[in-house]
Parts: C-alpha cells; structure tokens; sequence
C-alpha cells in the first residue's frame, strides 16, 4: 500500500488537503467582496509586518529621545504608549499610520470608507495585546481586524 499521498497531504496542512479532495477556498478577501489584487485588494503579511517594524521604530526613537531621559528599560514601556497613542490618532483620523503609508496600505471598515473611532481603539488595544494580531483568519486578516470589523488593504 502507498501511503505518500496521506503522508504529503498531512505535512501541506489542512488547507492543502481540503483542496486536494475539490474544496475552493477562493482568493484573500473574495468573502469581503475586494479584488484579487491591486488597490484595494488585502495586503499581504509581509508589507504589514514591515509597516509594524517601521511604526515600532519610530515610537521607539520617540520614546528613548522624548520621554525616557535616555533609560533604555523605561523606554520599552514608553513605547508601548507611544504606539498606542499614535495607531489610535493616525489610524483613527487618515487611515493609516506612518508605516502603513511608507507602504502603501491603509485600515478600512469591512464595507468600504473610514474606521470608526470606537473601533479604531477596540483594533489597537488588541493589536497591543498581540496574541489576537498572530491569530489569522482565512483572508489574512489577524483577529484584531476581524473583532474590530477592518481590513487592511493596499493603496
């Protein structure tokens, strides 16, 4: 008995295997009604991890030059508040914060437009908490964005 096939589908994942069996899952954000690809369409996880890099450096510099009187260990708790303070205005106000636009994204509500203020807090606050930012869904969207109803798409 040949047992390759079990054994390829198992080390592909689940999702692999339900396409093998005829299940289409479709393209990131075909649920959401956004395009494949382009503008508008769901950024990729690498543009947004490289958009958190920047925003955490920059909060970072604020903090140690700012607000810390150049004490790396209350820095990192400097920074925390930094990065909170600036997703919720950036984000809450333009869209996006200066990571997102060096980048070419930007955070929309699930039907299209501007984020509310309310969420924007709710995204933030779990975006801070990170473990609900590693938790994806199929679209590539962390929990964060699904709870607060928001996408992040490209410009």
């Amino acid at each position: 008995m040949d047992n390759r096939h079990a054994i390829g589908s198992w080390i592909s994942g689940p999702r692999a295997a339900a396409e093998d069996m005829g299940v289409e899952f479709g393209y990131r954000g075909q649920q959401l009604g956004l395009p494949e690809e382009g503008p508008g369409s769901v950024a990729r996880p690498g543009r947004r991890f490289a958009a958190l890099f920047i925003d955490w450096a920059l909060c970072l510099l604020i903090a140690y030059g700012l607000l810390s009187g150049g004490r790396a260990q209350s820095a990192s708790n400097w920074t925390l508040l930094v990065f909170t303070v600036l997703s919720v205005l950036t984000v809450g106000t333009v869209g996006f914060t200066p990571g997102k636009r060096l980048l070419g994204l930007r955070v929309v509500a699930e039907g299209g437009g501007r984020i509310s203020l309310p969420r924007v807090v709710v995204r933030t606050v779990l975006l801070v908490l990170v473990i609900p930012a590693v938790v994806w869904d199929r679209d590539g969207r962390g929990l964060h964005d699904r709870l607060s109803r928001a996408v992040q798409v490209r410009l």
